[in-house]
């Protein structure tokens, strides 16, 4: 043990499965027990003599198994019963344990058979709650549209439109960090109809309302706004799985691209660019694309 040799000597079953197969007997013995951690990607490397990316198919697919789990602020930890023995889940404790996973572990780490391992529960008794995994998100989604209404301290037909809107929008981009799957699951070309998602469009439109717009261009406005903010939120899962699997932040990830940057400015052909990259105002941040973006978005609605 601690050899990669080992592992790789039958070609059939890949490293990654090999390695996987002795964590899942070691947790089925107990070792650790549920709620405890596992070990981190870094002892499996340590341990087993294999690269970071084989590590990271290891926890992957315990997860995908309903073995482990990831728990914020902890790690990975073995799953176990989320309801007291012989207890039998509602709706509610379904939809917010699928809430939990994908926070954790984003929406392609989500299925009807990692829920059902979350919950102790066999795989076909989460239909009995929902139809599919479609209805699953719906679910998901509206409870957290449900969580974060539109700011109620603003009244769209009192307030400042511009006020309004953009509070909302910060709003939304706050839920899109806290929950970063949702904005995968959400669509405006083929939406799901999530009651409390449809309010945060309808409080836009009442901002608008007042503004000497029709109400084509209000709801073409509201959408287009909320698109914005979704499509600008798409990168926070894709951002934070790079973390993840490189253990460098952006800000750390771009100082140690410097002499590569400074090779292809070196030529002379991107003088622009040359200057912003020497310039002192150059951080490029999510949070910065977003707020830039909404500004000019709203400068072209002002009258």
């Amino acid at each position: 043990m601690g050899s990669a040799e080992r592992y790789g000597a039958l070609v059939q079953v890949p490293v990654y499965r090999r390695i996987a197969a002795e964590i899942a007997e070691r947790i089925a013995a107990g070792e650790p027990p549920p709620g405890q951690r596992i070990m981190s990607t870094r002892q499996i490397m340590a341990e087993y003599g294999v690269a970071m990316a084989t590590a990271t198919k290891v926890i992957n697919y315990l997860r995908t198994e309903g073995l482990v789990r990831a728990k914020p602020g902890v790690g990975t930890v073995v799953a176990g019963a989320t309801l007291p023995p012989g207890g039998t889940p509602d709706r509610d404790l379904v939809v917010r344990t699928a809430i939990t996973i994908a926070d954790a572990e984003g929406l392609p780490g989500l299925s009807m058979r990692r829920l059902a391992g979350e919950l102790d529960i066999p795989t076909m008794s989460v239909y009995r709650h929902v139809a599919d995994k479609e209805e699953l998100v719906l679910l998901m989604m509206d409870k957290v549209m449900a969580a974060n209404p539109p700011p109620p301290r603003l009244d769209p037909s009192r307030d400042d439109w511009r006020v309004c809107v953009e509070a909302l929008a910060r709003l939304q981009w706050s839920m899109y960090r806290r929950h970063t799957w949702l904005a995968q699951a959400i669509s405006f070309t083929r939406p799901l109809l999530a009651p409390h998602a449809m309010a945060h469009t309808e409080w836009c439109m009442r901002a608008l309302e007042g503004h000497g717009l029709d109400i084509s261009t209000q709801f073409r406005a509201a959408v287009t706004i909320a698109n914005y903010v979704r499509g600008t939120a798409v990168n926070l899962e894709e951002e934070a799985q790079a973390v993840q699997e490189t253990g460098m932040t952006d800000a750390e990830w771009m100082a140690a691209q410097g002499e590569r940057f400074a090779e292809v400015l070196a030529g002379g052909k991107l003088p622009l660019m040359a200057r912003f990259m020497a310039s002192d105002d150059r951080e490029l941040t999510l949070d910065l694309l977003l707020e830039f973006g909404l500004q000019r978005l709203l400068d072209g609605l002002s009258p």
